[in-house]
């Protein structure tokens, strides 16, 4: 991790050495680190770049890792525009970053902003450095949270923030090879490139529209090592015949409730590896992550001394303070900590038994009638179910209540139709759960959305 005198990600990384094993890849190609070492990929030299705001609009990944480690420390500012954010919303991001120039392979959505501010070109070749640019200035990096309405939030990170979470006492070979189903535009993602790259391993880069199957085998083929996701996209990857042929020593999961159902299958799945879930914000950064294989939390960890992170639990919400979190909102006026310096993750919580456990986000609470129903609590009881693969919580009006509890149901493969099973789906709630928790209706769906952020796709009825 950083030290106190700072460092570039480029220097970080050179310092777990640069030999010819050490690979970013995608499915498109890959690059050795060592080249990047001798050369540039950039169409100008990253040394007129410095002291600008940069935004960074790639669809693929490798072309975003390779501007990012050429000009961390050269840049004042980078924005990591992740490709599904929406054309209309780039010019407002343009402005509000001060973006000076715009570093693009000609694809994402700011590829189309000629005119606007200078446009410098990322090559698939490596143009020999004539000097070594000192990397000796404090880059912003600028990553956009996962809202789903509107334009999303832009949150200031420094390179120290989003590194310190590496330093977990988590021992790793530094010839790991990592993966994640995440992008690396995205915060999980970029943890993910960060441990691989300051750690002195590889790491194999997601691809949009790569199916699970393809994603998978690839990893296997790369000698991938280490992999993470969220719930959900391991839901849909245990669906794929290609899981049964992956061997990871290590598997993390983040970004959603991680409930039971899920850690019990993916220890079956993959019984050799060690699987861990983890907490973490755009905002807050990562808490600390959990490897006893089961869901929730020690309670222990709230107001633990010496910890990392600091945590308290507030009105049910889980808040966090540590050197992790990011510095503020960019330009919109939105208060990020409070006056105690603790980020209001929105994450409630409930104790049970001396551990605490994810119900839900506040913002998606369904109300029935006057009490409370989180999706994410009903969902956990529904995937205990053996012949649920997955499924999802939501509310539809009621004249009556405001509100019923609905559930849309993915069947695993070979367990029947949900026509025989909905009883004893329904006995399950009934069991677990108060009545007005209880799904009032069930449905059978093919499949469920996942957004880019990995997370399943919540809409309204």
């Amino acid at each position: 991790m950083p030290q106190p005198d700072y460092r570039s990600l480029w220097d970080l990384t050179a310092s777990g050495g640069l030999s010819s094993r050490r690979f970013v890849a995608d499915a498109s190609g890959r690059f050795v680190l060592a080249d990047l070492a001798r050369g540039r990929s950039l169409t100008v030299a990253p040394e007129t770049l410095r002291g600008q705001s940069v935004l960074l609009s790639c669809e693929r990944q490798l072309p975003a890792v390779q501007a990012l480690l050429q000009l961390d420390g050269i840049a004042r500012r980078i924005l990591l525009c992740p490709p599904d954010l929406a054309p209309v919303h780039v010019p407002a991001v343009l402005e509000e970053g001060e973006v000076d120039a715009i570093v693009s392979d000609g694809t994402g959505p700011a590829a189309q902003s000629a005119g606007a501010v200078r446009m410098i070109g990322i090559g698939s070749q490596f143009i020999k450095n004539e000097q070594a640019p000192g990397r000796d200035s404090p880059t912003e990096w600028l990553l956009f949270t996962s809202g789903t309405t509107g334009r999303p939030k832009i949150v200031v990170h420094t390179l120290a923030s989003l590194a310190g979470p590496l330093d977990d006492g988590m021992a790793i070979a530094s010839d790991a090879v990592w993966s994640t189903f995440y992008d690396i535009r995205r915060y999980g993602g970029l943890q993910i490139l960060l441990r691989a790259l300051l750690g002195g391993g590889s790491m194999v880069l997601s691809q949009a529209h790569e199916s699970v199957a393809d994603f998978l085998a690839r990893a296997q083929r790369c000698g991938v090592t280490h992999i993470s996701g969220t719930p959900s996209h391991w839901r849909r990857a245990l669906m794929s015949p290609a899981a049964r042929d992956f061997t990871p020593a290590y598997v993390r999961l983040s970004g959603e409730v991680a409930d039971q159902a899920i850690l019990n299958s993916l220890a079956a799945a993959f019984p050799r590896s060690s699987i861990a879930h983890a907490f973490a914000s755009t905002e807050a950064g990562v808490a600390f992550d959990v490897r006893d294989g089961l869901a929730g939390f020690p309670a222990a960890l709230i107001g633990q001394a010496g910890a990392k992170a600091d945590l308290r639990v507030v009105d049910g919400s889980l808040r966090i303070r540590s050197a992790r979190t990011a510095s503020r909102y960019l330009g919109d006026g939105h208060r990020l900590a409070d006056a105690d310096g603790f980020v209001d993750t929105g994450d409630m919580l409930e104790l049970r038994g001396g551990r605490y456990y994810f119900v839900g986000r506040r913002e998606g609470i369904i109300n029935i009638g006057g009490q409370k129903v989180h999706p994410e609590e009903v969902e956990a009881v529904i995937n205990q179910h053996p012949a649920v693969q997955m499924a999802r919580v939501r509310g539809r009006p009621s004249p009556i209540t405001g509100a019923i509890v609905v559930a849309d149901i993915v069947l695993r493969s070979g367990s029947g139709t949900l026509e025989t099973i909905r009883d004893d789906i329904l006995e399950t709630c009934r069991r677990a759960l108060p009545p007005h928790k209880v799904p009032a209706m069930l449905t059978e769906v093919a499949g469920l959305e996942i957004a880019e952020s990995g997370k399943l796709v919540r809409r309204r009825a």
